[in-house]
């Protein structure tokens, strides 16, 4: 049984591309959690799949200098909600990285989330998962829902002439309606900001 179990979940990872995440839940059709579990450690073991957090596998990228690459955090975090069935958005300087208003690599990338709140390690990095009220995940454009905690991250009076440029400069990219959308859901000083792009 264990030879079959390891070429079923060996051979659904190698139909998926280098890189992509797995979840023990991704292989109950084949047996219980119990027996996947041991599976993928032995998997990891016979270095045939690693490990990233507890509970995340991956069939890692190789890539000719610099060997083995792991997944991006922010892909493991959506991977994560995806599961969770969650809604996520990147907070604080996860945010601001995210529309380069900050060339500080953040160490702990948080999200706000309506699923379960919890920390994961990564090696040096930590995702932290927050829960938000739903109010505060009810903005449906990608760049205006960053924009709008990047903001409040950044301060009612601390917001300087070229980041706003800069903000203004992204959201000319989101689509109107969305935008329209989420300006409603800001505090009013982020909404006289966001109007000027409309």
């Amino acid at each position: 049984m264990g030879k079959l179990l390891d070429i079923q979940i060996i051979t659904k990872i190698k139909k998926a591309k280098r890189g992509s995440v797995f979840f023990a839940k991704d292989f109950l059709k084949f047996g219980n959690s119990k027996t996947i579990s041991k599976t993928l450690e032995r998997l990891v073991k016979k270095e045939q799949l690693t490990r990233v957090a507890r509970g995340i596998y991956s069939l890692l990228k190789k890539h000719p200098l610099l060997g083995e690459i792991h997944p991006p955090t922010e892909e493991l975090a959506l991977a994560i909600a995806k599961r969770d069935k969650a809604r996520i958005i990147p907070t604080g300087v996860t945010a601001l990285n995210a529309l380069g208003l900050s060339t500080q690599i953040p160490m702990n990338l948080v999200y706000l989330t309506d699923g379960a709140a919890r920390k994961i390690k990564l090696g040096n990095k930590t995702i932290k998962f927050k829960k938000t009220s739903p109010k505060n995940l009810a903005a449906i454009g990608k760049i205006s829902s960053l924009v709008i905690q990047a903001l409040k991250e950044i301060g009612k009076d601390n917001i300087e002439s070229e980041e706003e440029e800069l903000i203004l400069k992204h959201l000319k990219n989101e689509d109107s309606y969305r935008l329209e959308h989420d300006i409603k859901l800001a505090p009013e000083w982020i909404r006289i900001i966001m109007r000027k792009a409309l």
